[in-house]
Parts: structure tokens; C-alpha cells; sequence
């Protein structure tokens, strides 16, 4: 029987190529967090804002080219060449620290990142039960989030210990470890197709997903101004919790959407989200701010790991990269979308009443909750 069509031998939900595709998890998540609040420290307040942009455009761009190259080359020789692009263009600022460098390196670790999270994340679905998708994606959401949670922090540590180069090298070699992983997994073939493609039982998902995603980039953008410099340790317990909330409902999500149906968990996800974010607004009280992004951080994990399950469980075998596809590219639009938007209103309304207004529209993706196929 050709690899291309061979499902999981194992009815269990941990099997061999799901351990060795955890190993390259590390190896993109590690990588692609380890630097990322380094770089802009690296660049200066000149370049950073430049170089976050060029990242995340990278990124978007990969995304929706991603599905296009896996049909031409496959997802284990896509993920290989994902974390390459990832991993060795850091290995540059380690001897130059000029502009444009730092850009061009932002833009080919953009393009990394996205070949290993598309790729990656559509081959991940294919090595998890389909009866069990929810739990094996919490599960793999957990090494995911584990890492990030852990390799932020790690780098900027790191950074103001021993320097920038460390760091960079420390990506560099750590990403590509994970090469060894990649030979493993098994083989599998893809349709071409693409965001563009993508059936509206696909979209709407994703515009419910980035709704939330879309508070999260208001969120990491404007608390810590918000609060200013004076209550920093409340920001970085607010900026630990949300992400750790987000962590175990996500795993959460994966057993009750497994057993339950995923799309019950998306009201309910939405509303935490929504409810989170306006709980931001009272920052004058530390304990409701770290309250609300636990609030928020247990919504945003429910909706990431019942929006993806539902998303896979919609579309047939073969288009998990096009699935993969649009769900990042909500993240990372969503994302962008909310710190746009949000940067508009702080001005003329100032920060509590932001807050507000994210909430809001975070609500009107309810609309979409309602409606059936």
C-alpha cells in the first residue's frame, strides 16, 4: 500500500509519527519564539516596529502560498525546507546588525515559520484519529503552547545575560535538530488548493477564530501601555496568565469537543473572549486585569482548538492544507486587524473605552454561531 494513503496503524491516540511531528513542533515553536521579542531589541527602536511588520507580512504571505507548494513537493519536504528557512537566516545577525539585514532576515523566517505551521499543521490532522481530532490537537496545542510560553521569556533572558548572539545561534541549531524528526513522518501527498478556495463552511470558522484573534492583538499591544511602566509586574503576570489559560482550555476543549461536538464550545468561547477583554478595561485594579486575561485566555483556547477541529472535520482527506491555511491566516489577520483598529481609537477614546469596543465587535461574530450550513 503507497505511504501517500496509509492512515495511523494505531487506534491509540499517541503513535510514533505523532511523537516525531511533536520533535519538529518544539523545534518551529522554540525557533520561532526564542528570537522574536530578541529581534526588535536587536534592531532598536528605530527598526523594530519594521521588522515585527516584515515578520508577520512574511508570514501572511507564506500562508497562502504554503498549500500551493506542498502539492508540488509534499508536506514532509515542505516542513523540512520550513524549518530550514526558520532556522539558519538567524545565524546572519550574528555578524551584521544592519537594517536591512535584520529585514531580510525577518522576511525568510516569516516565510519559514508559515511553511512549518500550514504544512505542519495539516500533516498533524492527518496522523490523529479522526474520532479523536479535538484531543490529539489540544494535545499537540499543548506542546505548542508549552514551548512558546517558555521560549519567549527564555530569550529575553538569555539576551540580557550573554547577548544577542547566543540567541541566535541557540535558533539556528535548535531548529535544525528537528530536522531529524522529518524522515519519519510519514509521506503524504496533497490537492493544490488554497485560501482562495476555501468553502464558506471554512470561513465562517475562521472569521468566528479571528474575532478572537483579533482581541488577542489588542490584547499584547495595548495593556502593557495601558498600564504603564508604573505596574510592569502586573503586566507580565497578565501577559503569562492569558497565554497559560489559553494553554489548558485549549486541552480542555479537545476532550469536550471530542465527546460533545465542537461547535457547542464556540458561544461559549466567544464570550469569554469578549468578556476578558472588557474586563481590561478596569486597569486601575490589578487583580481584575489579571482576572480578565484569565477570562479571556480560557475563551481564546476553547475557540483555537474547536475552530481548527471543526474546520478538518468539514473538509474531505487531501485539503488539510488549505484548512491549515485559512485558519492561520485568520490568526495572524485577526491579529493584525485588532492592533490596527484598536490603535485608531485610543487617541480620541482613550484605553478603557478601547477595551470596550473590542469586546463589542468581538460579539458580532455571533452572528455567524447562529447561522447553519
Amino acid at each position: 500500500m503507497s505511504m501517500t494513503t496509509t492512515q495511523p496503524v494505531h487506534s491509540g491516540l499517541i503513535t510514533g509519527p505523532l511523537l516525531l511531528r511533536c520533535v519538529s513542533i518544539l523545534g518551529s515553536s522554540i525557533g520561532f519564539f526564542l528570537p522574536l521579542s530578541v529581534v526588535p531589541m536587536f534592531a532598536g527602536p528605530s527598526g523594530a516596529g519594521t521588522a515585527t511588520v516584515a515578520l508577520l507580512l512574511a508570514t501572511v504571505a507564506g500562508e497562502m502560498a504554503t498549500p500551493r507548494l506542498v502539492g508540488r513537493i509534499g508536506y514532509r519536504a515542505a516542513l523540512a525546507l520550513g524549518l530550514v528557512l526558520l532556522g539558519v537566516p538567524t545565524l546572519a545577525l550574528t555578524v551584521s546588525a544592519e537594517p536591512w539585514v535584520i529585514l531580510a532576515v525577518c522576511v525568510v523566517r516569516g516565510l519559514g515559520f508559515a511553511i512549518c505551521t500550514v504544512a505542519g499543521g495539516a500533516l498533524t490532522a492527518m496522523l490523529i484519529p479522526a474520532g479523536r481530532r479535538g484531543e490529539g490537537l489540544a494535545l499537540v496545542g499543548l506542546v505548542s503552547g508549552v514551548s512558546s510560553l517558555l521560549a519567549l521569556p527564555a530569550g529575553v533572558w538569555a539576551a540580557s545575560r550573554w547577548g544577542f548572539s547566543p540567541v541566535f545561534v541557540a535558533t539556528t541549531v535548535i531548529t535544525l535538530l528537528a530536522l531529524v524528526s522529518v524522515p519519519g513522518i510519514p509521506h503524504r501527498s496533497s490537492t493544490v488548493a488554497g485560501p482562495a478556495q476555501a468553502p464558506w463552511k471554512l470561513l465562517r470558522p475562521a472569521t468566528i477564530f479571528a474575532a478572537s484573534t483579533a482581541a488577542l492583538g489588542v490584547f499584547v499591544t495595548f495593556l502593557p501601555l495601558a498600564l504603564g511602566g508604573q505596574h510592569a509586574a502586573v503586566t507580565a503576570v497578565a501577559l503569562l496568565v492569558q497565554p497559560s489559560a489559553a494553554t489548558a482550555a485549549r486541552w480542555a476543549a479537545g476532550r469536550l469537543g471530542d465527546r460533545h461536538g465542537q461547535s457547542r464550545l464556540l458561544a461559549p468561547g466567544l464570550a469569554l473572549s469578549a468578556a476578558g477583554t472588557a474586563g481590561l478595561a478596569l486597569i486601575g485594579r490589578p487583580a481584575a486585569v489579571i482576572a480578565a486575561a484569565l477570562i479571556f485566555g480560557a475563551g481564546f483556547g476553547l475557540l483555537q482548538n474547536a475552530t481548527l477541529a471543526l474546520m478538518y472535520d468539514r473538509m474531505p482527506a487531501g485539503d488539510e492544507s488549505t484548512v491549515s491555511a485559512v485558519w492561520n491566516i485568520a490568526y495572524d489577520l485577526g491579529m493584525a486587524a485588532g492592533a490596527l483598529g484598536a490603535g485608531l481609537l485610543v487617541v480620541p477614546l482613550g484605553y478603557p473605552a478601547t477595551f470596550v469596543v473590542a469586546a463589542a465587535v468581538t460579539l458580532t461574530a455571533y452572528v455567524l454561531i447562529l447561522r447553519r450550513d
